[in-house]
């Protein structure tokens, strides 16, 4: 199954590097990582205290962060919910 149609040599090109059935796994895990990246790209900059959709309102979201708030994607040895508070309020 290829996706290039014709009879010209990048057809016969494209059956021979894709027998039929195996360019499936290609798209399947191609597609996951594109959709993966997006997902992460869309968190980063939907939910990162270091960006601001509203400066007018919130010109500096990283202020409102909390020490027990926790931001990172992943943290090995840190449970944000047992950490005092050290600091001044601003």
């Amino acid at each position: 199954m290829c996706w290039i149609h014709g009879n010209s040599r990048i057809y016969r090109q494209c059956r021979e590097a894709f027998p039929e059935g195996t360019e499936i796994p290609l798209f399947v895990f191609i597609g996951a990582g594109g959709t993966g990246a997006a997902q992460y790209m869309m968190r980063l900059a939907l939910f990162n205290p270091d960006v601001s959709w509203d400066r007018k309102n919130n010109p500096e979201p990283w202020n409102k962060v909390g020490p027990n708030d926790q931001y990172k994607f992943y943290s090995v040895n840190v449970d944000y919910s047992k950490l005092k508070k050290e600091g001044p309020d601003f």
